[in-house]
């Protein structure tokens, strides 16, 4: 092997930037998603409790292979933070909500 086969590709930094706005974040208790061919639409709600209405809050539009690098990122995420704060549980039961969108 030569030195050149031994190098790993350089990695590329990027900047990110964020204004004060987005920094704040907002709040959301249930999230959606729906697909096409070419593209993942998230969709971010805030229901009141009480409230039979909630507004969609943020919309993150992404392709499909991001969508799975997020998917993956998630669940790196959620394992890592069982191993430091302790087990959510298993109750993934989803609360019976009928949804429309308009």
């Amino acid at each position: 092997m030569t030195s050149e086969e031994n190098q790993k590709p350089e990695e590329k930094k990027i900047k990110v930037d964020i204004d004060d706005e987005t920094a704040q974040g907002v709040y959301a208790n249930l999230a959606m998603s729906n697909f096409s061919k070419e593209e993942f639409i998230l969709d971010f709600v805030f229901i009141q409790p009480q409230v039979a209405k909630g507004k969609i809050r943020s919309r993150v539009v992404m392709s499909p292979q991001n969508a799975k690098r997020l998917a993956q990122m998630l669940t790196r995420n959620v394992e890592e933070y069982e191993k430091k704060m302790g087990s959510m549980g298993d109750n993934n039961q989803f609360p019976g909500i009928n949804l429309s969108v308009n």
